[in-house]
Order: structure tokens, then C-alpha cells, then sequence
């Protein structure tokens, strides 16, 4: 870096950190004025005796379950399917069905029997065992037992509940962590292990690795062990402290102790969850290309030659994104029409060239009689107030601020028609900032205060159960505005924030990481983690959000971020302009190759999305996802599958050319050569710096476009070393019919028109292989034609449908087949 460019951002460093100052007076008599009201107004746990269940009275068989009497509580055990449980302890503060959707389960068959000191309620595949003293056992159809509860213990508001671990036992999810993959404390923290805090937190513009706690805290988990793997779903969003070391402790400050239980393999567990709490709906095609933003863009000045140079690079662009710097003043739903003086024009100009426009929002409303948005907010009685019925007022960036009550179904209307003026001008999504809500303190929590009151559906209540679900609702607002005033066009919007159901609106990124290698790392864990929660389309702040990346950090963040969901490079204004073009060559040209597969890649990112919205699966998985019984699958945390095809390694290392990975079981090949590896061990892989290791799965059929063109890479599966003989080839075949499928999913791209779904059948003999094509649904092809491109063996003649047809190397151009057949090597 030169010295005219260190000092520049150092003359925008202080002036930044003087612009700070203006919020330091107000932030803190808030601070002083929140503590105040939390003394005089929060209850004290600590008053009242800790109560538990007591002795088991009666059992009663009910529809779907049971009820159980014990002296100091009750239980209702019900079962929605053959696998999945509700557990209900009452006395309880009924939870708001913000999280589950409304949905009609088909009917279950279960027995009540009574077994030695107590019951047991019974599917087909699932079994409970309630304890005399309270104690629950969950076990499978084999008996196995999956995991064992202690009786709950209750305190004046509060629950806490607590469950036995099992020595190997890993755990995974609680939605947004920067935590290692696996959240149980290792053997050397037993004595202190961390905890896990469930209250949504703007940590200051940055963070680093174990900052606890960020952005999405969800009350999920799953566990896994020798013995199977189970997902639980606490549906209370109060605040809660969440513990793994020898046991699993759940403590929340209120509301009630309503859980959902289920069984099966980790792909079962999130098909369940998601069909609990909403599967995301299929996105734009657009919006899986590549997002480009910037704080510090402000003006459609700056904007108009970074979209021309995207153009001027050949590098690929979907999206560009504006920040706050966009608005008058920091204030919500606005465009400063001087620094953007024809935004719908502009808004037109840059979809011509298939980009969008997306705008920031942030939900406070400046304290001002002067602003419509708060007088009418006024007349709706629709702001967070104090428990004295002022208005609770925090500094956040336009200055003094009123926060919308998204608990009301009247302010969640009235939210919903501010989108309107901003869609018509062209803008094409929105992006949600400072939604936990955030709000500028001196010290303590930096939101509202815990004594804020809420509506909650007219049931009323305060923020210690209205926080973790403000974004949550903020974002179902935006959707349903996008879904009104655009109903041939999917809503895209991103939240920093939210709660379980999220995926049902909005997708996120993992916002204000710091720019170091560490960061980078914790970017998989984290996103992985996510998936695991239910939250399927996220990605980082490419290079990171505070600081300066150097050209190869960048980079290999920039490699990695290509196989996520959600791809996009974005910084804080205190920082050095960030592109794909700002550190010269090799780092362009690498980039861009990257970007042109990404875009390659389409067909396989967006049958990713449609499986979304049909089972549930988190496109970005753990390793463990396929094989949850090889332990040393369980701790790998720098690298992750996409989809079933691909295998991602990042390199998380500075100056790292080659890194080691414990391979899954089964064969794979190289992407960049297709070498066959055999997996079930731990390998080297060469990570030069214009590649990252990427892995395809024997029996893969991969897709990609080019040119109007479909091309379908097919990766045959791979004999066993003592199946091949001592001189065989690594690729010799596989015995006699060995069949894979793939269905890819096609439509226009955006709307709910038609769509089609074209299954192909990869099937293998000894000496040859057979594609099949099996065609559904009322959408044209749109490809031009088909190229097929076989991997790992030598081809020598091709017939289609049964007509011997020319091979070009290792691959065949066709059009429309019903069978492909090839003789190979």
C-alpha cells in the first residue's frame, strides 16, 4: 500500500471516529434511563422457589399422544408424525405461533402402556418413556435410546431444562454462531464450558472468532452420536443461555417449555424442521449470481462507473447494493433524490444489462414531527414504548429514533405499504440492517430495553419475548409488501436478523466479520452451521467487512464465497474500496475464472434452490451429512459439500499451497484433472493460488450452461482397489448396473409460471455406460442443445437412441435423447 493511500484512510479513519461522536451524549442517558427501568421493572427470578415436576400421578391417552399428571406439573406428549414429538409443560406462557407454520398433520397411531416407574407413548418409529420423577427417554424402533432428559425446574417465570450427553456426543446449529462447527465443550473446557447466549446482538461493526453472541439466534440443535443423531426445537423466544459439557442445559428467562423432537438421519432431521418451521421459497435466479456493495457508495455517480468496469472486466454482476449512505439522513425508505436524481431511469439502465438495484432499510423511525412516518406511526400507536407508556427512544444512525412494534399486525400492515413508492421506482429487493433491533449504547446491551412493551397479537408483553422475533416479523412484512406490489416477481430481501422461520422471507449474510484469516475459517462454521438451523441462503462480506484484506486473503475468500449461496463482496466505509479487480493481476483473472464458473455452475445452484423449497436441505452441508457414522467426519469444519455433486476445501491459511482433508468415504474426483481419489482417509490436496481444491462425487452427474448450451458432466462411479486388480486403472468400471439419477429443475428464472423437471439415469456396466432422460412438466427446454462430458474413462463410440453418433474426445453434442450409450475404456 502506498504512503498517499495510507494516509487517506487514516484522514477517513478520524474523520469517521468523529462522526461517532455525535451519538456518545444521547447513548448514554439511554443506557442510564434502560438500567433504571430494567431495576425497577424486571421480575426477580431468585424470589420465587425452584419447582419441579414432582411424582407422576395419572397418565391418559389423548389424540396423537398423551397427558401426564404429576403433583407440581403436567405434561402433553403429541405426536405430529411417526418421528417427530411436541413436548408441552404447563404451567406455560403460550408461545405466538411466530415460528410454526400452520399446517395439518396427518394422523398418528400411538399406544400408552405402563412400564416399570412409568409410561410410554409409542409410534411406529419412535418411542417416549416419561420417568416417574418427570425424567423423558427418547428411543427409536430398535430401543435405542437417543437421549435422555432430567425433570425440568421452574422458577417464577423461568425454566431450565437439561439433558444427558454421551461421551462422543457433538452438537450443532443454535442458528448464527462464531463458534467451532461443534458447540460442545471440548474435554479441557468441561470445567468452564462456553455459553451460549439466545438474544439477537449487534456486535459493534466487527467481530472477531468466539464473539458470543451475534446476529440469529435460533433455540435448535442437533445432537449426534454413536447411536443416531436427533434435532430438538425449543419454540420460546424468550432470552436463554444455551450449555454443552457433560450435559445440554437450556435456561430461559420466561415464556414456556414447548419442544419439538425428532429422530432419523441428519437429512430427515432437516426435511422435519423445515416442514415444522416453513421451507424458503424458491428465489430469483438473479439472485444467485454475484452481488457487488460497498458503504460508501452514496451516490449514483459512484455507482454507474463500478457497474461499467464490471463490464469493461468481463466479470459477471447480478446485483449492486446500497447502504445507508443512499438515504437523507439515515432514514428509512429513502433514496436522497440529489445524489440519485433519476432513480427509476437508472433503476431501468442497469436491468437492461441484467443487474438490480437492491436498498437498504433500517426499522427505526426518526424521533421527528417533521417525518410523516413517525406521526403516522403515532396514530397507529404502533411504537415500542416504556413500561410507563413514553415512547422508548434510541440513537441509531439518523439520531433519536422510535422503533415500529412488529408484534402488531397493524404495524406490520402499515410497514408493508412503505415498500410500495421504492418497488415502483425499480428496486428490486431490499436489504435489512440494525433489525435485532440495534441501537447505540455506552455499555450493556445495545438494543431496547428488556422492559420495552410490545403488543404481541394483543396479548401484550415486553421485549425479553418480542426481541429475537423483531427481524423475524420486520422481514414477513417486506415479503408479503413485495408479494402485493409485485406478484409476478419473487421477493429477494436479506436480513441481518431474525429467528427460527426466517427462511421463510428472507435470506442473510454474516455481517460485520473482521478481515483476517481467522475470520475467513470461521466463515464455514458458521454458514454451515446456519444451514443446520434451517437457514439455507447465507454467505459473508467477501474479504470481510472491517479492514483491509491483503490481495491473497481476498482471494481465497473470494474462492470459497463462489460455492455458497449467497455470493457477495462487501465493506465498511472506513476501509479501502473493495473489488474484484482492486489488487491488479493474477487476482482479476483467478476472480474471474471463479465468477464464470459460478455463473457455469447456474443449472446446479438453482436445482440446489428448488430441492430447498421441496425438502428442506441445506445446500451448503457438514461432511458428516451423508455419513453420520464415521466419527472423524465429525469435526471438520474448513470444508463443506454443496449439494450432493461437490465437495469444497477453502484454503484458510495464509500461504498455504496445499492442505490436508480426512476424505469421505467412497471415490472422488478432482475437479481441476479428474485424478480419482479414494476417500475413507486423510489425504494431501495441491491448493496453488489460482485454485482451491473442489472435489466431484463418483456416480455425479453435473450440470453447468455455456452458451444456450446444457452441458451434463457425468463423474462414473469407481471400482474398489481389490475389485480392480493390481494392474487395472484407478477408473476401471464398476460391476454390473451401478445407477445414479439426477433431476434438474428449470423455469423462467423469476415469477410462478411453468417449470420442468429432466431426470437423468447414469447407469454402468462393465464396459459401457447408459444415460436416460425422462422429461415432466409444461416448461420449454431453453437450451439450445445438449453436450455430454464424461469424466475418468475413455470413450470410444456413442449411440443415441440406439443411432452410433461421433464422440469428440470426451464428449458428444446432442439435442433431445431418450438413451445415450457409450463404449469406454
Amino acid at each position: 500500500m502506498t504512503f498517499f493511500k495510507q494516509l487517506s484512510l487514516q484522514i477517513n479513519y478520524v474523520f469517521k471516529s468523529l462522526f461517532f461522536l455525535q451519538y456518545i451524549p444521547h447513548a448514554f442517558f439511554y443506557s442510564l434511563k434502560r438500567d433504571r427501568l430494567q431495576r425497577q421493572y424486571l421480575p426477580d427470578p431468585s424470589a420465587n422457589p425452584v419447582i419441579q415436576p414432582g411424582k407422576l400421578l395419572q397418565a391418559q391417552a389423548i389424540d396423537r399422544g398423551a397427558y401426564f399428571y404429576f403433583e407440581q406439573a403436567e405434561l402433553e406428549i403429541s405426536f405430529l408424525t411417526a418421528d417427530l414429538v411436541r413436548v408441552n409443560w404447563f404451567p406455560d406462557l403460550p408461545p405466538l405461533p411466530y415460528a410454526v407454520v400452520d399446517r395439518n398433520w396427518e394422523t398418528v397411531e400411538t399406544t400408552l402402556s405402563e412400564i416399570g416407574n412409568g409410561w410410554a407413548i409409542a409410534s411406529d418409529a419412535l418411542s417416549v418413556t416419561v420417568g416417574i420423577d418427570g425424567s423423558l427417554k427418547f428411543c427409536d424402533r430398535t430401543g435405542q435410546i437417543l437421549r435422555t432428559e432430567l425433570p425440568p425446574q421452574r422458577q417464577g417465570e423461568k425454566w431450565v431444562h437439561r439433558s444427558q450427553l454421551r461421551s462422543e456426543e457433538r452438537i450443532y446449529g443454535l442458528g448464527e454462531r462464531a463458534s467451532s462447527l461443534n458447540l460442545r465443550a471440548t474435554k479441557d473446557e468441561l470445567q468452564k464450558p462456553k455459553t451460549y447466549q439466545m438474544w439477537n446482538r449487534d456486535p459493534g461493526g466487527r467481530y472477531a472468532p468466539g464473539t458470543d453472541p451475534i446476529y440469529i439466534c435460533i433455540p435448535v440443535y442437533l445432537g449426534l452420536h454413536d447411536r443416531g443423531s436427533y434435532l430438538i426445537f425449543y419454540e420460546n423466544s424468550f432470552r436463554a443461555e444455551f450449555t454443552f459439557a457433560d450435559m445440554a442445559i437450556a435456561n430461559f428467562a420466561g415464556g414456556s417449555l414447548r419442544y419439538y423432537m425428532t429422530i432419523g438421519e441428519p437429512s430427515q432431521l432437516s426435511d422435519r424442521y423445515t416442514q415444522l418451521t416453513g421451507r424458503a421459497p424458491l428465489p430469483p435466479r438473479w439472485a444467485l449470481g454475484y452481488h457487488q456493495s460497498r458503504w460508501g457508495y452514496r451516490t449514483e455517480a459512484n455507482v454507474r462507473p463500478e457497474v461499467k468496469a464490471f463490464q469493461t472486466y468481463n466479470l459477471p454482476l447480478s446485483a449492486v447494493h446500497l447502504d445507508i449512505d443512499c438515504q437523507v439522513g439515515h432514514r428509512a425508505f429513502t433514496i436522497d433524490p440529489k445524489r440519485f436524481p433519476k432513480i427509476d431511469s437508472f433503476t431501468q439502465e442497469l436491468a437492461e444489462t441484467g443487474v438490480r438495484l437492491i436498498a437498504i432499510n433500517n426499522p427505526g423511525i426518526k424521533f421527528s414531527r417533521k417525518s410523516n412516518l413517525f406521526l403516522e406511526g403515532q396514530v397507529l400507536n404502533g411504537f415500542c414504548t416504556y413500561p410507563t407508556g413514553e415512547l422508548a427512544i434510541a440513537s441509531v444512525w439518523a439520531g433519536a429514533m422510535a422503533f415500529p412494534d412488529f408484534t402488531n399486525p397493524k404495524v406490520r400492515a402499515w410497514w408493508s405499504r412503505q415498500y410500495a413508492y421504492l418497488l415502483d421506482v425499480g428496486v428490486a429487493g431490499f436489504w435489512h440492517d440494525m433489525n435485532e433491533p440495534a441501537a447505540f449504547v455506552s455499555w450493556g446491551d445495545p438494543s431496547l430495553p428488556q422492559v420495552a412493551q410490545h403488543c404481541l397479537e394483543g396479548r401484550g408483553g415486553d421485549h425479553r419475548e418480542a426481541h429475537n422475533v423483531y427481524g423475524l416479523l420486520e422481514a414477513e412484512a417486506a415479503y408479503e409488501s413485495i408479494r402485493q406490489y409485485r406478484p409476478q416477481q419473487r421477493p429477494f430481501i436479506v436480513s441481518r436478523s431474525g429467528w427460527a422461520g426466517l427462511q421463510r422471507y428472507a435470506w442473510t449474510w454474516t455481517g460485520d466479520t473482521i478481515s483476517t484469516w481467522e475470520a475467513l475459517r470461521q466463515t464455514v462454521a458458521t454458514v454451515v452451521g446456519l444451514g443446520l438451523s434451517g437457514i439455507p441462503y447465507t454467505g459473508p462480506d467477501i474479504g470481510g467487512f472491517q479492514g483491509n484484506p491483503s490481495a491473497e486473503l481476498y482471494l481465497r475468500w473470494f474462492q470459497m464465497a463462489t460455492f455458497l449461496m449467497f455470493c457477495r463482496t462487501h465493506s465498511s466505509t472506513s476501509v479501502a474500496p473493495r473489488t474484484p479487480w482492486t489488487y491488479g493481476e493474477p487476482y482479476l483473472s483467478i476472480v474471474r475464472s471463479f465468477l464464470q464458473l459460478r455463473y457455469r455452475l447456474m443449472p446446479y445452484f438453482y436445482t440446489l434452490a428448488w430441492e430447498v423449497t421441496q425438502k428442506g436441505y441445506p445446500p451448503v452441508r457438514p461432511l458428516f451429512w451423508g455419513d453420520r457414522g464415521d466419527r472423524a467426519l465429525w469435526d471438520i469444519e474448513d470444508a463443506f459439500y454443496l449439494g450432493d455433486a461437490l465437495l469444497v476445501c477453502p484454503v484458510v491459511r495464509e500461504k498455504e499451497r496445499s492442505r490436508s482433508l480426512y476424505l469421505p468415504q467412497g471415490y472422488w474426483y478432482n475437479f481441476w484433472n479428474d485424478t480419482a481419489i479414494e476417500g475413507g482417509k486423510t489425504i494431501e490436496l495441491d491448493s496453488p493460488l489460482e485454485q482451491i481444491p473442489l472435489l466431484v462425487k463418483a456416480g455425479s452427474i453435473l450440470p453447468m450452461e455455456e452458451d444456450r448450451q446444457l452441458i451434463l458432466h457425468l463423474y462414473p462411479p469407481v471400482k474398489k482397489a481389490e475389485e480392480r486388480g493390481t494392474n487395472s486403472s484407478l477408473c476401471a468400471f464398476a460391476p454390473l448396473r451401478d445407477q445414479n439419477s439426477y433431476t434438474l429443475y428449470t423455469d423462467a428464472g423469476d415469477g410462478y409460471g411453468g417449470s420442468r423437471r429432466d431426470r437423468f439415469t447414469l447407469t454402468q456396466y462393465e464396459d459401457s455406460l447408459e444415460l436416460t432422460w425422462e422429461q415432466q412438466g409444461n416448461y420449454d427446454f431453453p437450451y439450445q442443445s445438449v453436450q455430454l462430458h464424461v469424466h475418468g474413462v475413455s470413450l470410444q463410440q456413442a449411440w443415441v437412441d440406439d443411432r452410433e453418433t461421433p464422440v469428440q474426445g470426451q464428449q458428444l453434442q446432442c439435442h433431445f435423447f431418450h438413451r445415450v450409450r457409450f463404449r469406454c475404456d
